[in-house]
């Protein structure tokens, strides 16, 4: 999933205020396992709770612009995260069947590591290898660092201009001067949304900005993405984190998440785009 134009790298201030709205108003509807969509009345109340202007939303009858943008905002969201995101995300039984056919179809020689778990949980990490494979299949003649067990550095003048803060799990071409780097959140034995997960999020949110801030000085781009799985963790227990991460997408942190199944239907395409920029990227050096 790519963000929405329309409300891609909005004013900082929109996104303080989604975020101020959506702790006010609440991200679910429990009774009906959804996405909340706040109304002009409570986005009003919010403001007026958190001692903000209420003048900048108006009300019910004449919204300001503001707060119409911020409806249409929510909007959105419930909606792409009700009827896209939800029937994508797997569990370890679909997992595992995706995971054992492109294994048949790929026959890959990448790796395909074992998750943390123990005893009977103790299997192959089937959302980790299924993207292994896709971005193998597609790479054509070039290596991929599957696992980068270093930080990302980007570099000139054979002196190195950003060393990312964390390791990153995967990386196109090579963890130096990649064309893209990922992140993969898989966590389908996990029973509640703990510190753990919720501490993924946000160091996804900390690379984006080392990312931006790169761009920025010393217009130097690279792709990034977020995958994650697992229905129970992330619907079941961490709808406000889907939120979150469908809020980071638009505030331009990362270039595009993929949600559970998604890797199947988009990464194949993605990983031809990493392939068409290396090779100019080899052109203008050669």
């Amino acid at each position: 999933m790519k963000a929405d134009p329309l409300f891609a790298n909005l004013p900082k201030p929109f996104w303080a205020a989604v975020r101020s709205v959506s702790q006010e108003t609440g991200y679910t509807i429990r009774r009906k396992n959804q996405i909340k969509i706040p109304s002009i009345k409570e986005i009003r109340n919010a403001f007026d709770h958190l001692q903000l202007d209420g003048e900048r939303i108006g009300n019910e009858k004449t919204p300001t612009e503001f707060a119409n943008n911020l409806l249409h905002y929510f909007e959105r969201r419930a909606t792409i995260l009700n009827t896209f995101v939800e029937p994508r995300l797997m569990d370890v039984k679909r997992a595992k069947s995706v995971f054992n056919s492109l294994k048949k179809e790929y026959k890959p020689t990448c790796p395909l590591p074992m998750n943390k778990q123990k005893k009977a949980k103790k299997t192959p990490a089937y959302f980790t290898g299924i993207i292994n494979m896709i971005v193998e299949a597609n790479a054509k003649e070039y290596a991929c660092d599957f696992a980068p067990a270093k930080l990302t550095t980007f570099t000139k003048d054979g002196i190195p201009l950003r060393t990312l803060a964390r390791r990153m799990d995967g990386a196109f071409p090579a963890h130096i001067n990649p064309v893209a780097i990922w992140e993969v959140k898989e966590y389908y034995y996990t029973t509640t949304f703990g510190s753990r997960v919720a501490d993924g999020v946000y160091e996804t949110l900390l690379d984006g900005m080392e990312l931006a801030e790169l761009q920025e000085h010393e217009k130097i781009k690279a792709l990034h993405y977020l995958m994650l799985d697992a229905h129970y963790t992330w619907w079941k227990c961490g709808k406000s984190y889907l939120c979150r991460i469908f809020d980071m997408l638009h505030m331009g942190y990362t270039d595009e998440v993929l949600f559970g199944y998604e890797v199947v239907e988009r990464l194949p395409g993605i990983v031809k785009t990493w392939v068409d920029i290396a090779n100019q990227q080899a052109s203008r050096s050669s």
